[in-house]
């Protein structure tokens, strides 16, 4: 390690990057990293999953560990507060001092607030950390209605927050449009269309006079025009200002709108104090996205490494998902540029908006606007950013009149193409790793890192590793294990065309050895959707996993959850009763879910069968709470007692449940119905969701919640009952036909060549001619349901799987589990008196 000592101001995202680049490039400095907040780097960009479900840790970017383990002392909490620079040393809030030979400031932006009077208001917030999230979140407990001001891409960010926190949600912006800096008029108005669809009211053009106490709520907004809007809070996300006050003091150059003033090597008017990311002034710009913030601190770290690199600017595309609206905007989308000529698609009916921007004589692409369907927006860029010649026609890239797309395939494009805008990872990169020996997706990912950010770039980068591998005559084997040379999708039909009911007649009939826990669990998860046979059949017991094995989830400390099916969320006081009284008597704890079920934690192997019988005896079945099959399916109260409901939601989620339940599919499945656009069942993160309309209902298919959500997509509107299920049937078992093992309906949908539209066209349309088929295997499925508890409970011999002891019943006192959250288990006459003898044997007692 060498004596140069490095301190960087600020552990957001780009400083962290910087701290991550610099260690890499193994330069042995002595690197301080001095943050504002508590904790390490995390996220910002996904901040606002943490209101879907999303814990905030999951955001972290980094621990304490992780900067211990790369040499890097770390400052949480104690902000720089001076900078001296003839000293060259930093003072933070608590008087510490570190001296340093480089500085780097990563100081960020804050969020701008107006200056309107009342904004100080304890129930005006702001949107920008974790715990900013907080506060709202608490502000949202005693609230109906919540602003959000500002209309740009946090301020919808925002306002999917608060929709998420089930408020009434309102958007007011300054400017005649939505999203103004990236949309142009048109995407603009169609981005409204259809957030207002959602339920959330936009006010636009609208100056904010003053902020007062409110009369039908706690606050009242006066706006210049007279309006007046009530509401509980205020979320002030109305953009960014740079963080340069520190520079200010400091006499660095600042630029005349704000901003530290730096040049193509990202030093400022001190060439020993560098600044990067949205503190940093380049050219008069500040850039506002992490992707040219990252592209600063590589800058910046491969000049401290003694490598020659220069900022020169970075490109602000952009795609994204606002309220489960696709936008996508690349380069000149207001054609500004002179000489410029436009060709725009706009279908209202579809809710699709597309433009192009070209040069004078259509060559070259300038700009592009994409509102409802982000589907062209990867071709588009590479035209973008690569200069590429566009086709005779260009309109022929978004209007679908036109014929098929010319599509721009990996082979087309140059080598310095730019794949992984995060990670500034490109085609040339790719292809030298794979040159390096990288043989497969996961090892590309591994070596460039590219599509491990925001993940926008995982189907180009999936299509471009498996290119460039035939291209060098490497065969990409998809099969699903080395004991079948087929995949999922292929086994599948196998099964179904050969009516092959067993692993044994499939694997002597396509495979090879014995299977393995890949293959094994998958035949017999399309042996469940095709034959539907209980799965603890002999044919089938030894393919399962543990949790189907058991029918039951395996919990960390050995003990199993029992999750009794409440279809829709609606349960009488009996059988809550009954719930209580299982519980109390196994010792359970019990949590409900946010699938509006109860878990009852705890239960032992040899007690699942009683529990089940009490259960079954009450009316409960199993929730197939542990197969990969339909879980759930969450309402809210509908028009049965909500002001707001226009259809019996309860009663269709229900009837769906019902329908659908034990179904197995590649991978779980869950599902959602409300009975308004407020959309409290959250019915557009599942893999299908149904929201009420006056007319009949909305389906959305392809969502889901977890680590990487999804909204789902506007399948088809207005349906009445019949049409809705028979498109649910068709959708389901065409997924679970074509899917790969463990995919989720949001990823097999966007590995679907046509994608929505092509899923559209074979449900509804029937354009393979496979609907009437398909109908049929749905109601043999449901024909042929049984719970699998019951069947369980009703069979000496499944029944021996479950004892402790091959010769005895009961369970084995020597094991001994910790009660926990409060579980209340009694302990039996024989384990205290083994444990007691025990406690006397280590204390040398008789």
């Amino acid at each position: 390690m060498n004596d140069r000592k490095i301190v960087v101001i600020g552990n957001g995202m780009v400083g962290h990057h910087f701290v991550e680049t610099l260690v890499g490039l193994g330069t042995g400095d002595h690197i301080t990293v001095i943050g504002e907040e508590p904790r390490p780097a995390y996220d910002r960009v996904h901040l606002s999953e943490v209101f879907c479900g999303r814990e905030p840790a999951e955001l972290a970017l980094a621990t304490r560990d992780t900067y211990r383990e790369w040499g890097v002392q770390a400052v949480f909490g104690d902000p720089v507060t001076r900078i001296e620079r003839a000293a060259k040393t930093v003072v933070t809030a608590s008087g510490r001092r570190f001296d340093y030979h480089k500085l780097v400031m990563a100081t960020g932006s804050y969020p701008f607030v107006p200056p309107v009077s009342g904004a100080d208001h304890e129930r005006c917030l702001v949107y920008r950390t974790i715990d900013d999230l907080g506060r709202i979140k608490a502000a949202a407990k005693d609230s109906r209605t919540g602003v959000v001001v500002g209309g740009g891409l946090l301020g919808l960010e925002c306002a999917n927050a608060l929709r998420n926190l089930d408020l009434e949600t309102h958007v007011v912006e300054f400017a005649p449009g939505l999203m103004g800096v990236q949309l142009d008029e048109g995407g603009s108005r169609m981005l409204r269309r259809k957030i207002e669809a959602l339920g959330v009211r936009v006010h636009t053009s609208k100056n904010t006079r003053e902020i007062v106490d409110g009369s039908g709520a706690a606050l009242a907004m006066n706006f210049a025009d007279e309006a007046v809007l009530d509401t509980d809070m205020i979320v002030f996300s109305a953009g960014i200002r740079p963080r340069d006050q520190l520079a200010r003091e400091s006499e660095l150059a600042v630029g005349e709108r704000g901003g530290i003033v730096i040049d193509y090597k990202c030093k400022t008017s001190d060439s020993d104090i560098f600044a990067i990311g949205e503190c940093a002034l380049f050219g008069g710009r500040i850039y506002g996205l992490v992707a040219p913030g990252y592209r600063m601190a590589e800058v910046v770290a491969n000049q401290l490494a003694g490598e020659p690199a220069q900022f020169q600017g970075a490109d602000m595309s952009t795609k994204l998902k606002l309220l489960g609206v696709d936008v996508g905007s690349i380069g000149d989308a207001h054609a500004r540029i002179e000489g410029s000529i436009s060709y725009v698609f706009s279908d209202e009916r579809a809710e699709v908006y597309k433009r192009i921007v070209t040069s004078g004589d259509g060559k070259t692409l300038l700009g592009a606007v994409l509102v409802g369907d982000c589907e062209d927006y990867d071709t588009l860029l590479q035209y973008f950013l690569n200069g590429i010649e566009l086709p005779a026609e260009p309109e022929s890239l978004i209007v679908p009149a036109a014929g098929d797309k010319p599509l721009l395939g990996a082979a087309a494009l140059p080598m310095s193409a730019t794949v992984c805008s995060c990670h500034n990872v490109t085609k040339g990169g790719i292809v030298e790793a794979l040159d390096s020996g990288c043989c497969s997706l996961g090892e590309v990912k591994a070596e460039t890192r590219a599509s491990t950010g925001c993940g926008g770039c995982a189907a180009m980068l999936k299509n471009l590793v498996e290119d460039e591998l035939s291209a060098r005559g490497v065969t990409v084997d998809k099969s699903i294990c080395e004991h079948f040379p087929h995949t999922r999708q292929e086994l599948y039909h196998l099964a179904r065309v050969g009516e092959l009911k067993t692993f044994d007649d499939m694997l002597a009939k396509h495979g090879r050895g014995r299977g393995c826990d890949i293959c094994k669990p998958a035949v017999a998860s399309i042996m469940a959707s095709l034959w539907n046979e209980h799965v603890l059949e002999m044919p089938h017991v030894g393919l399962q996993d543990t949790n189907d094995t058991f029918l039951a989830n395996m919990q960390k400390d050995g003990t199993y959850s029992v999750v009794p099916r409440i279809a829709g969320g609606e349960i009488t006081p009996d059988k809550l009763i009954v719930l209580g009284e299982v519980a109390k008597k196994y010792g359970l704890y019990t949590k409900i879910t946010g699938g509006q079920r109860i878990d009852l934690f705890g239960a032992r192997q040899h007690e699942l069968p009683d529990i089940w019988r009490e259960l079954v005896a009450a009316g409960f079945e199993t929730g197939h709470a542990y197969g990969k099959a339909l879980r759930t399916v969450k309402s809210c109260v509908g028009s049965t007692w909500c002001r707001y409901g226009v259809q019996d939601s309860v009663g269709m989620a229900i009837y769906i449940e019902n329908r659908y339940k034990g179904l197995r599919a590649p991978h779980k499945i869950k599902s959602a119905v409300s009975g308004c656009t407020r959309e409290c069942a959250e019915a557009q993160s599942k893999d299908f969701g149904v929201i009420a309309t006056e007319n009949g209902w909305n389906l959305y298919v392809c969502g889901n919640g977890g680590m990487k959500p999804r909204h789902a997509d506007l399948f088809a509107t207005d349906l009445d009952d019949e049409t809705l299920i028979r498109y649910i049937d068709r959708f389901l078992m065409f997924y679970i036909r074509t899917a790969d093992r463990l995919q989720r309906t949001s990823v097999w949908m966007d590995n679907l060549e046509g994608g929505l539209d092509y899923l559209r066209e074979v449900v509804i349309e029937d354009s393979l001619g496979i609907c009437s088929e398909l109908e049929q295997q749905m109601a043999s499925v449901v024909g042929t349901y049984q719970c699998e508890w019951n069947t369980t409970i009703n069979d000496p011999e499944k029944l021996k799987r479950f004892r402790q002891f091959v010769n005895a019943d009961g369970g084995d006192p020597e094991v001994v589990f910790v009660q926990e959250r409060g579980q209340n288990r009694p302990a039996r006459p024989e384990e205290k008196i083994r444990l007691v003898a025990r406690v006397a044997s280590a204390a040398g007692a008789k």
